[in-house]
């Protein structure tokens, strides 16, 4: 069943040790068609590693803060009222940026099924699960190895 309206007192709060998601519409409150997800980051915190998804164009709008992106090969400073787009296949990594918090709104298009990603992520920063149990490649997140190291 599709919503229509998702009051923020009703979005789910899965907190981590450098902010906070506040998870608004998986792909099964939309009929597939988006997932959306507002990422509060704390000062220089990190936000996700290099990844990419397969199947879904990633959308980030800044509501307030500065982030850093890196996208294939380009490094990018981003602030409040920038959007930044990620279409499938594209290596991407983000964080708030150095001295600055973050607040970004953040949607998957079409749509995937990503809360028990989020919430298992909450719990591995938060040292209550390893890894290693994240089944990441379940919610078309695709981690990229370092090459560098």
């Amino acid at each position: 069943m599709t919503k229509h309206i998702i009051h923020a007192a009703t979005a789910e709060l899965v907190t981590t040790p450098g902010g906070a998601f506040h998870l608004l519409a998986d792909a099964a409150h939309t009929g597939g068609a988006l997932g959306a997800n507002r990422l509060v980051l704390g000062v220089g915190a990190a936000g996700a590693k290099t990844h990419y998804h397969a199947k879904s164009t990633e959308l980030f709008y800044v509501l307030d803060g500065v982030a850093e992106f890196v996208l294939g090969d380009e490094h990018a400073t981003v602030s409040g009222g920038d959007l930044v787009i990620v279409p499938p296949g594209l290596p991407h990594a983000f964080g708030a940026a150095p001295g600055h918090p973050a607040d970004l709104l953040v949607v998957l298009t079409p749509g995937v099924d990503r809360f028990g990603y989020f919430r298992h992520l909450g719990r591995i920063q938060r040292g209550e699960a390893e890894f290693t149990e994240l089944h990441a490649e379940d919610y078309d997140v695709h981690f990229v190895l370092d090459q560098r190291s």
